[in-house]
């Protein structure tokens, strides 16, 4: 069926589009929901370490500086850490992503030393 009704490229489009997949302004739960459907519809099926990584990896700087001083055997408790801490840096101010650059934090009003130390 699939040979048939779904044209060559179209794993090839979803690869990238997973392979390419970042938070961007989107919450942390709609880009895990974003890169399972791509899953799922690319029908991969991968270690659960190399899923982490390909979350991980995708998430915005700010958050994902916090979510790696964790240590982490399942996913679940990856997405819910990366969960409280993009609800923390809502609360003090912080909703814009922001990219770490060398020793300073770029458009974030959130240092991530103040919010490691909370």
């Amino acid at each position: 069926m699939r040979k048939t009704f779904i044209p060559i490229h179209y794993y090839r489009v979803i690869y990238n589009k997973l392979q390419n997949l970042s938070q961007g302004s989107r919450r942390v739960d709609e880009r895990f929901k974003e890169m399972e459907v791509a899953m799922i519809t690319a029908n991969i099926s991968e270690d659960r370490n190399a899923t982490m990584a390909r979350f991980f990896s995708g998430l915005n700087q700010n958050i994902a500086n916090v979510v790696e001083l964790q240590h982490y055997i399942e996913i679940e408790y990856m997405i819910h850490m990366a969960i409280k801490v993009e609800k923390q840096l809502r609360k003090n101010g912080s909703t814009k992503p922001s990219r770490y650059s060398g020793s300073f934090w770029v458009g974030s009003r959130v240092s991530g030393e103040r919010l490691m130390h909370r």
